[in-house]
């Protein structure tokens, strides 16, 4: 063994650990933040035996945290000739890895929220026809209706924000910085 290894592994479970502390904050598991350093630092795809090696987790904890990593796009799957076994490669641009995530978690907040807000404005506009309806209730309906409509105004303007992702243009906004210059 190299006489600088340990002092290198040391060095990397400094940011190891503070990626497992992120993910967690974001709703990933801390197990799943370290697989993906661990899997960041590793030059060649790897394995789930490999991963389970390098971490002590269970196959089936390694399979469904690389299964969620993959689904947020931080994981993909690689193929290499000769090798029967599935290999995996984390995102090691970290720009691409942000986009991607956030992407991810937007789209499905449009998408639950969108059609919660739809289905509620519906049974609103269908209560507002009720010819019973007292006008204090109706006021109250009137009132909730301006609350859905700014937040329709918030979800299309967080689908502005997806397409300004997905598209680069929010590096028009905030760029990218020139590591050239260090």
């Amino acid at each position: 063994m190299a006489p600088h290894y340990e002092k290198l592994e040391e060095a990397r479970r400094d940011y190891i650990e503070s990626l497992a502390e992120t993910m967690e904050m974001y709703g990933l598991s801390p197990s799943m933040g370290r697989l993906f350093g661990i899997m960041f630092f590793h030059e060649e795809p790897m394995t789930l035996d490999e991963m389970r090696q390098l971490t002590g987790m269970s196959k089936t904890s390694m399979s469904t945290g690389v299964r969620a990593l993959s689904r947020l796009k931080l994981v993909q799957k690689k193929w290499q000739k000769g090798v029967r076994k599935d290999l995996y490669q984390a995102e090691q641009d970290q720009f691409h890895s942000f986009i991607e995530f956030f992407v991810y978690l937007w789209e499905k907040e449009i998408e639950i929220n969108e059609k919660a807000l739809n289905s509620t404005e519906q049974k609103l506009r269908d209560l507002l026809t009720d010819p019973k309806l007292s006008p204090d209730e109706a006021a109250l309906v009137e009132r909730d209706l301006q609350k859905l409509a700014k937040s329709k105004q918030y979800y299309a303007w967080l689908r502005a924000l997806v397409q300004a992702f997905k598209n680069g243009d929010i590096f028009d906004l905030v760029p990218i910085p020139d590591d050239s210059a260090k």
